[in-house]
């Protein structure tokens, strides 16, 4: 969540209202389980902050596991909900754009989910985003992020435009500028009473360019999988988990 920082951009209110139940299949324990077992094992005995922290969907499990948790989000109607949530009200969360906002302390782990980076819409806000997260990490402190890859090789040449989701209950469809690394997804949810839907930018970058963004944070690549479930990371895939560490304390 990114921009005017007393803003909620595409994330207000309404957004904020259906948006558990517009990512349910998040929830499911087969996707959310794997992804709060890695960030709990990376945590350790340490402190973990979690990067556009939303509505909580990773960062109130991982609490249960006994980690300390805190957050940065730039929609306060997010974190609206977050609050309304058992435990919701014990996290310490800041707001503001997680590119740049500072919270105290040091962290074992700081980690950003769900292809969020892609929210931050050019190369020097994705490398701040890298090096915010490198500041706040203790020695040997990783930075974990999920992203999605874009499909580019299911663009016919000369089209700008990929269905990825046509279900009963939501149609998405992105809009590819190949050039710029841009892409628009444009959704559209059917609910019981309505229909509704919305449009959000982002700027895809291949695990390559966000190596480099490591480096320059001061982090080397430790792991890369596919998912969460650590499967190998191949051509084929269509995500990654990367974790990058700190270097340790000398």
């Amino acid at each position: 969540m990114v921009g005017d920082e007393h803003d909620d951009g595409i994330f207000d209110e309404a957004a904020a209202a259906t948006y558990d139940a517009d990512v349910a299949d998040r929830f499911q324990p087969e996707v959310l389980g794997p992804t709060v077992d890695v960030l709990a094992e990376l945590a350790g005995d340490g402190r973990a902050l979690e990067l556009a922290i939303g509505t909580g969907r990773v960062a109130l499990p991982l609490a249960d596991r006994g980690v300390s948790v805190a957050g940065i989000e730039r929609s306060r109607a997010m974190v609206a909900k977050l609050r309304e949530k058992p435990g919701g009200d014990a996290l310490a969360v800041a707001i503001g754009n997680m590119a740049t906002t500072r919270v105290p302390g040091e962290f074992a782990l700081v980690y950003l989910v769900f292809s969020t980076l892609s929210n931050l819409l050019t190369q020097d806000a994705q490398v701040n985003c890298f090096a915010n997260a490198a500041a706040h990490l203790g020695p040997g402190g990783r930075f974990v992020v999920e992203a999605g890859l874009p499909r580019l090789r299911l663009l016919p040449p000369g089209q700008r435009f990929v269905a990825f989701d046509a279900s009963p209950d939501h149609v998405g469809v992105d809009e590819y500028d190949v050039a710029n690394q841009l892409l628009t997804s444009h959704h559209r949810y059917t609910h019981a009473d309505r229909v509704d839907g919305f449009t959000s930018q982002h700027r895809w970058a291949y695990p390559a360019e966000l190596d480099l963004m490591a480096r320059l944070a001061g982090m080397e690549l430790e792991h890369r999988w596919a998912d969460w479930d650590r499967s190998p990371y191949t051509s084929e895939s269509t995500s990654h988990v990367s974790v990058w560490r700190a270097p340790p304390s000398t």
